[in-house]
């Protein structure tokens, strides 16, 4: 505090009734943090697991295409070997 150019002050002590109600406000503000931080992280992990399975369903989708272009390209040859 020094370097910034502040003056140590001498701080009151508080009274039991001030310092019971500033720890229970303190302890209700970092609850509440807790809670928030808690649902942010849930809702991280939410999204993260639909945006996977959301790639898993593309990443079928075209894997069974592509067989199915595969399985048309024989057919085509067969058939053209067919009238040949």
């Amino acid at each position: 505090m020094r370097l910034l150019g502040f003056r140590g002050a001498a701080v009151k002590p508080l009274n039991e009734e001030a310092a019971a109600e500033l720890g229970a406000e303190l302890l209700g503000e970092a609850l509440v943090f807790g809670v928030g931080g808690l649902c942010l992280y849930l809702e991280y992990l939410r999204q993260v697991g639909q945006s996977r399975r959301r790639e898993e369903h593309l990443e079928q989708t075209l894997s069974e295409l592509r067989e199915g272009l595969e399985r048309l390209q024989r057919d085509l040859e067969g058939l053209r070997g067919q009238g040949g």
